[in-house]
């Protein structure tokens, strides 16, 4: 904890440094005004605390119970996924297996698929994190059926023990993007599960549903 502690505080004194080097760089002297004519004198930045940003970057940097309800999901998961691509269209039923578990210090989790979709191989991997600073949980989605990746924000609510995140995606049909909705459940300690909407028409739909269980 020393050493992290030392290490946010040089950090937090770099930023500092940095900030004030490119702050003088780009100041220039002032115009030439007529005497009728004053200037604003400009506004004297409040020093800096540096034990307090220290203070801050450490309390950035420390998993907290976000983090454990997160690490509360590592282990194996067999997953039973119904797709709709359309509204009110015919459900597609598909399986996967997802590996999960805790990167960098248990600050992020980090999940890999593997199933078929369709009947093609399918693989994917979605990170999942917690912003200590700005108190919403990030998503990241990419496999192997596109060329992107998903990212999406959102907020868990303690009460529906629910997660609700919202993003955007490209319509490779026309390059545009279209927003999208997941909303993540906790069922149980061993069930989890994912739905998915997207937009067509204006209107939303419900696209993807994974049921999770734990082995």
């Amino acid at each position: 904890m020393k050493k992290l502690t030392a290490t946010l505080a040089i950090i937090a004194l770099c930023f500092i440094s940095c900030k004030k080097e490119v702050k003088s760089e780009t100041e220039t002297p002032a115009a030439t005004v007529s005497d009728s004519v004053k200037t604003e004198e400009p506004v004297a930045e409040a020093p800096v605390d540096s034990a307090a940003a220290a203070k801050a970057w450490q309390a950035y940097a420390t998993p907290g119970e976000s983090h454990k309800l997160m690490a509360d999901e590592v282990g194996t998961w067999n997953c039973e996924m119904t797709f709709w691509y359309e509204p009110d269209g015919k459900p597609e039923k598909s399986t996967s297996v997802a590996n999960i578990k805790m990167i960098l210090g248990g600050r992020y989790q980090e999940a890999t698929y593997q199933g078929k979709i369709m009947g093609a191989p399918f693989e994917g991997k979605s990170t999942l994190a917690y912003n200590n600073a700005s108190k919403e949980f990030t998503s990241t989605f990419i496999d192997n059926m596109g060329t992107g990746m998903m990212v999406a924000t959102g907020k868990y609510d303690e009460a529906t023990k629910s997660m609700e995140l919202k993003g955007e995606m490209v319509n490779p049909m026309d390059g545009k993007k279209s927003p999208y909705r997941e909303i993540y459940t906790i069922i149980d300690p061993t069930t989890r599960k994912m739905e998915m909407f997207d937009v067509k028409n204006g209107k939303e739909f419900k696209s993807m549903e994974i049921v999770m269980k734990k082995k």
